[in-house]
């Protein structure tokens, strides 16, 4: 099988990062390489300050209306299933696992040559056939979050594209939390926000609100921009929308192929029921 534009770009871009992710998963607890909770909450802190001072940007407001976002994901677009792989594997993959997943059926159905599987998306220490597993021992997990971060196999099944598309959206900075931020879409989350590097720094801004009894409540009214990210806005959706779609793959990987063969059973349906009432025709056209 030759290999398209497309997979080039995936192997390209997954080669340098996919190694050294896992390394540094793996040797995290002797090399220091995960900070405290407050190390964390306080290096969040102040990163959103330092970053606009140097950029000189100013503030970028939305988010009004997040409630209303959705994924807007095609399991039927192989490009973004590609990258949504490369992206998982390289920003998600050294918390999170996909117990019910093999890198070969992500070969398979991605039209990943087997050669570019194993020397781009499978670690050195893994096989092709293994099922896609966290370097992250649990115990760490429950040491530097507070619990272990869920398996993502089934997560778009249970909670829906636009659940989690929302969700790595709208993270913003907390500093009363542990790891320097919150989420709008799941409160109190112990995951930090890991793509801000890519999609920015964010604060979140209230409004009071006044009930109908007379008590008050602050309720979100818009995110300002604090620093940009690498990506811009676009790009950055772009990017969350393929790992949702990788997702939502994994979720049900043959969903394509059950959308295509439920066409045909229609058709024969039809078809069968044609056929049933030109029978009924010919056996009653008597009775008449």
């Amino acid at each position: 099988m030759r290999p398209n534009i497309a997979i080039i770009a995936l192997a390209v871009a997954l080669g340098s990062t996919l190694a050294a992710q896992t390394k540094a998963a793996s040797e995290a607890p002797s090399s220091g390489a995960a900070a405290s909770p407050e190390a964390a909450a306080s290096a969040a802190a102040a990163a959103p300050g330092a970053a606009a001072s140097a950029s000189g940007a100013s503030a970028e407001t939305f988010g009004s209306n997040w409630e209303s976002w959705r994924s807007g994901n095609s399991v039927a677009d192989l490009a973004s299933l590609q990258r949504g792989a490369r992206d998982f594997l390289n920003y998600c993959n050294g918390c999170h696992s996909l117990q019910y997943m093999r890198y070969s059926r992500i070969g398979q159905d991605l039209e990943i040559p087997p050669e570019l599987l194993q020397k781009y998306l499978v670690p050195a220490t893994r096989k092709p056939t293994d099922y896609i597993e966290t370097a992250m021992p649990a115990a760490d997990a429950v040491t530097w979050f507070g619990k272990q971060p869920p398996d993502l196999s089934l997560m778009a099944r249970e909670r829906g594209t636009d659940y989690i598309y929302r969700f790595l959206t709208t993270f913003y900075v907390d500093p009363s939390r542990q790891t320097g931020a919150n989420n709008l879409q799941l409160p109190t989350t112990a995951m930090p926000d890991v793509l801000s590097a890519l999609g920015g720094v964010k604060r979140a801004v209230f409004k009071t609100v006044t009930a109908s009894d007379g008590t008050k409540e602050q309720v979100f009214d818009h995110f300002e921009m604090l620093a940009s990210g690498s990506l811009t806005r676009e790009q950055y959706d772009g990017f969350v929308r393929d790992i949702v779609n990788f997702l939502d793959y994994v979720g049900e990987p043959a969903q394509t192929h059950r959308r295509a063969l439920g066409v045909w059973v229609v058709l024969f349906l039809l078809v069968f029921t044609w056929l049933a009432y030109l029978l009924k025709k010919e056996y009653w056209k008597d009775v008449h």
